[in-house]
């Protein structure tokens, strides 16, 4: 195996080592020698691939994030949210992408907890995040249709809601199934941006 394939191989067992002891310990309580452990590895070997344990973190987020723009670039993405089903296309696609990386979220959120720089870090993602779909919610005032606030603030209010939603479904509400889910998250999130209803 080539020098390149052996680093590529390490890095990705890091970081799959990583999201099994994050689930399991959490992220404030994992030390990188439980990561280096868990993955088999040397404990040196982690800085070979990652300076911190954020830049480790950083390192999934990227990864989520290169995900998301893949199913961005699908055909048949909507880009109008003054169609409920581009709203609906999504909510349902947030869902699947916060169920695949649930471990790599709850992460972030803690270690933007305890260290003001990654936090920095995780608001200016979110900020991009947010930008990929601006033209997705001008559409609602490009239709006459009146926003709650302005367009950046409605992305994020909309974010917003359906994250924190789904903190609390499995807990709460295990009794509504993914389509019933879908179906209330799309109706609010619609109704909150274009003021109105759908049939």
């Amino acid at each position: 195996m080539k020098r390149k394939e052996r680093a590529a191989e390490t890095e990705a067992a890091l970081k799959a080592a990583a999201k099994r002891v994050f689930a399991e310990r959490g992220y404030l309580a994992t030390k990188i020698t439980d990561i280096t452990a868990e993955a088999g590895r040397a404990a040196g070997s982690f800085y070979n691939h990652f300076g911190s344990k954020e830049a480790l973190l950083e390192a999934l987020m990227a990864d989520m994030a290169a995900e998301s723009d893949t199913v961005a670039a699908e055909p048949g993405h909507l880009k109008d949210f003054t169609d409920p089903e581009a709203v609906r296309q999504h909510v349902a696609a947030y869902i699947r992408h916060y169920r695949e990386h649930v471990v790599t979220i709850r992460a972030v959120q803690q270690a933007a907890l305890v260290n003001e720089e990654f936090a920095a870090t995780v608001d200016r993602r979110a900020a991009a995040e947010a930008n990929d779909i601006l033209d997705h919610v001008t559409a609602v005032t490009d239709a006459g249709r009146s926003l709650p606030g302005p367009p950046e603030l409605a992305v994020r209010m909309a974010f917003g809601l359906v994250h924190t939603f789904l903190q609390s479904w499995r807990q709460q509400f295990d009794a509504l199934t993914d389509d019933e889910v879908t179906e209330a998250l799309t109706r609010f999130v619609y109704r909150g941006l274009n003021g109105c209803d759908y049939a």
